[in-house]
C-alpha cells in the first residue's frame, strides 16, 4: 500500500502513560518464549479454519450444544409438552377454518413478519394456495412457541434453537417451489416459461461469481466520484489506515466547528455520500459546516496484526489530529456511525479521562457502547463462535466480505435470500439498481486481530460498560465523557438494536439528546428530508438527571413527521460559537497538510 508523507501528530499531547496492550484479548493467547506451539495445535487450527470457511464462520458446537439444552429441558416440562399439544390441536383447527377458502371479513389466523415478503401477491388469496401458506405460517408460529425459553434453559440457547429452526423452514416454505407459488405460475404462464430460462441464466451467474469472488460491474448511473459519493471535496492526509476528505463549502460563511464523520471500517464511507439528494454529507455541507470523513483502507491479509488500538491512535486521533491542524483554535463536532460510533466513543472517554478537550459535541448513530442486548447477533458470539472465527482469520489474515455478508443475510433469511432467490431464479427478474444497494454489495474485509478484539472484548466480555476496557494500560470510564451526546437509533435495526443503542444513557451523565427514527439500521440514518414517510421521537436528558427506561421513554415522546436531519442540523448549530468566512482552499499547505487528490480518494476503490 502507498505510503504517504502526510501524517501528524495530535496537537494536544496525550498523558505519558506507559504503553501497554488493551485488555481487549490478541487473537491467539499469549504463550510462554518456553512453551511454543505444537505443530499438532497448528493442524487443529487448520482444520478448523477449513470447516468455517464452508459455514461461513458459524461454529456447529455451538448450535449442537443449543439443540442438546432445548431437547433435555423440554424433555423434562410435561407442562410445556402439553402445552405443545394444545397448540398444535388449536393451529389445526384454524386451518380446518381456511380449508372452505379465506373470509374476505376477517383477517387470517397466521399472518407472516412485517419485513417478510415472500406472500404478498394476491394469488396467495386463493385457494389452494392459501391454505399452503397458512399451513406453512401455524408451522413456523408452533416452532416459536416452542423454542421460547424454558426454566433453566439458557435463553441463548433458546434463541439459536429457534433461528435454526426458522432457517430449516425457510428453505421448506412453499413459496420457493414454482409448483406450489401462484406468482411464479402466473409468469410461466404469461410469459412462455421464459421467465424459468432467464432464471436458470441467473442462477448460473450468481454460482459462478461465488466461486471466483468476482464482482459485478457498477451499473450505469451509480459510478463512485460521479454519481455516488460525489460531493466536491480533497483528500487531505492519508497514512496506511485511511484517508482523510475534506468536502469544499457551499455557502459564503461556515460554522467555526469542523464536523469530523468516523464511519464503520465495516462498510465503505459513502454510505453517508450516497446521492447527492440523500447524502449527509452534501446536507451538511449545504447547512454551513465544514466537514471532514474518514475513508478506511480495505485490510488485507498484510494487515491481520492492525488491532483495536490502531484505529484508534492512527485512525480516530490522527484525524482529529488533522483536522486541528487545518481548522486551528476550534473544538470538533464528532460523529460516529455504527462500529464508528463505538470506538469514537472509546477515543472520547480517553481524551476525557487525559484532560483533552477538543471534541465540541459527540453524535452516535446506530452504535452501541453496552452488548448485552446487541440482538440477533449475539447468536453467533459466544467462546466456541470467536475461537472459530479466529482460526479462520488466522488462516487467512482478515474476515472477508461474502462470510461477513453471509451471516447479516441469515437474520433476515425470508427477505434477503430466499424472496431475492425467487424473484431471480424462478422470476428472471434482476435486481433493480438503487445507490443503497450498489454500496451493500461494496463490501469490505475486517482485520484478524482487530476482529477478534472487538468481538472478545466488546461483544463476548462486554467490557466497555462493565468497567473492565483498558487503553493504554488505563480503564476507561464513558461517565467522563463532559461533551453533550447526540444518540441516534432506529426503530427496525437488526444490527444496533434501539433498546441497546437507548443504553448510552445509562452509562454517561453528560447532557444527552436521543433520537429514535424510524427505519433500519442504514435506512433509518440516510433519512434525508422529504421522505413522505420519515419520522422519529426526540427528547433531551439535561446533565445529571435521572435515568428514564426504554419504554417509559417510548410512552412519554409521541412521534414526529418528517426527517431527524434538520434536528441534529440545528443541535450542532446550537453547539457551535458562530460562523466564519469559508476557506478559499482545502487542507492546511503551510502546515505540511496540502491537498491530495480529488475526493472521493482511492482507499474506496480498493476491492
Amino acid at each position: 500500500m502507498t505510503k504517504a508523507p502526510h501524517r501528524i501528530a495530535t496537537t494536544v499531547p496525550r498523558r505519558p502513560v506507559p504503553r501497554r496492550p488493551s485488555v481487549t484479548a490478541p487473537v491467539t493467547p499469549p504463550r510462554p518464549e518456553s512453551a511454543p506451539v505444537h505443530p499438532h495445535q497448528t493442524l487443529d487450527r487448520a482444520a478448523r479454519a477449513t470447516q468455517a470457511r464452508h459455514s461461513a464462520g458459524v461454529s456447529p458446537h455451538s448450535f449442537i450444544e443449543a439443540w442438546a439444552d432445548w431437547a433435555q429441558h423440554m424433555s423434562q416440562a410435561p407442562g410445556r409438552q402439553l402445552e405443545l399439544i394444545e397448540r398444535a390441536q388449536r393451529n389445526a383447527l384454524m386451518l380446518m377454518t381456511q380449508m372452505a377458502g379465506p373470509k374476505t371479513d376477517a383477517a387470517p389466523p397466521f399472518a407472516p413478519r412485517p419485513f417478510d415478503h415472500r406472500f404478498r401477491h394476491k394469488g396467495w388469496q386463493k385457494q389452494p394456495f392459501h391454505l399452503w401458506q397458512q399451513a406453512f405460517l401455524a408451522t413456523q408460529d408452533w416452532w416459536d412457541f416452542a423454542t421460547e425459553p424454558l426454566r433453566g434453559l439458557r435463553p441463548e440457547n433458546a434463541e439459536r434453537t429457534r433461528f435454526m429452526v426458522r432457517q430449516a423452514l425457510d428453505v421448506v416454505s412453499p413459496s420457493n417451489f414454482p409448483l406450489l407459488n401462484p406468482e411464479i405460475l402466473a409468469a410461466t404462464i404469461r410469459s412462455g416459461g421464459r421467465n424459468l430460462t432467464e432464471g436458470a441464466v441467473n442462477a448460473a451467474h450468481d454460482a459462478l461469481k461465488t466461486v471466483t469472488q468476482a464482482r459485478d460491474p457498477v451499473p450505469e448511473g451509480y459510478r463512485l466520484g460521479q454519481d455516488l459519493a460525489c460531493t466536491p471535496g480533497q483528500v487531505v492526509f492519508r497514512n496506511d489506515l485511511f484517508e482523510l476528505i475534506q468536502y469544499a463549502p457551499q455557502t459564503k460563511e461556515v460554522r467555526s466547528e469542523p464536523i469530523l464523520i468516523v464511519p464503520a471500517w465495516i462498510m465503505k464511507y459513502y454510505i453517508l455520500d450516497l446521492s447527492p439528494q440523500n447524502s449527509m454529507v452534501n446536507y451538511l455541507v449545504r447547512q454551513g459546516f465544514t466537514v471532514f470523513v474518514i475513508s478506511w483502507c480495505n485490510p488485507t491479509a498484510a494487515q491481520a496484526e492492525l488491532a483495536l488500538e490502531d484505529y484508534r491512535t492512527d485512525g480516530v486521533m490522527a484525524a482529529l489530529g488533522a483536522v486541528n491542524a487545518i481548522v486551528p483554535d476550534q473544538k470538533v463536532h464528532a460523529v460516529g456511525y455504527c462500529l464508528g460510533g463505538t470506538i469514537l466513543a472509546i477515543a472520547a472517554a480517553t481524551m476525557a479521562r487525559d484532560r483533552d478537550d477538543r471534541l465540541a459535541s459527540i453524535t452516535l448513530m446506530a452504535a452501541q457502547v453496552d452488548f448485552a442486548e446487541a440482538g440477533e447477533l449475539l447468536l453467533f458470539v459466544d467462546e466456541s463462535q470467536v475461537a472459530f472465527l479466529e482460526d479462520m482469520m488466522w488462516d487467512q489474515g482478515y474476515l472477508d466480505r461474502p462470510q461477513m455478508a453471509r451471516t447479516f443475510s441469515a437474520i433476515r433469511s425470508e427477505d434477503l435470500i430466499w424472496s431475492r432467490a425467487v424473484q431471480r431464479y424462478f422470476l428472471g427478474k434482476e435486481d433493480t439498481p438503487t445507490d443503497m444497494g450498489v454500496w451493500l454489495a461494496d463490501t469490505t474485509r475486517m482485520p484478524a486481530r482487530m476482529h477478534s478484539q472487538y468481538l472478545r472484548g466488546l461483544f463476548l466480555e462486554n467490557r466497555l460498560t462493565a468497567g473492565r476496557f483498558a487503553v493504554e494500560g488505563q480503564v476507561i470510564a464513558l461517565k467522563d465523557i463532559s461533551a453533550p451526546i447526540f444518540a441516534v437509533a432506529t426503530e427496525t435495526d437488526h444490527i444496533a438494536p434501539w433498546r441497546s443503542v437507548y443504553k448510552t444513557q445509562l452509562f454517561t451523565n453528560c447532557d444527552l439528546t436521543f433520537v429514535l427514527t424510524s427505519g433500519g439500521h442504514n435506512s433509518g440514518i440516510v433519512n434525508e428530508p422529504g421522505n413522505p414517510r420519515s419520522r422519529f421521537r426526540v427528547s433531551h436528558r439535561p446533565t445529571g438527571a435521572l435515568y428514564v427506561g426504554p419504554d417509559a421513554w417510548l410512552e412519554r415522546n409521541a412521534d414526529r413527521q418528517g426527517s431527524w436531519w434538520p434536528e441534529w442540523a440545528d443541535w450542532l448549530a446550537g453547539k457551535s460559537s458562530g460562523t466564519q468566512p469559508s476557506p478559499k482552499a482545502l487542507g492546511a499547505a503551510a502546515r505540511g497538510l496540502p491537498p491530495i487528490e480529488a475526493a472521493p480518494g482511492s482507499y474506496v476503490h480498493q476491492m
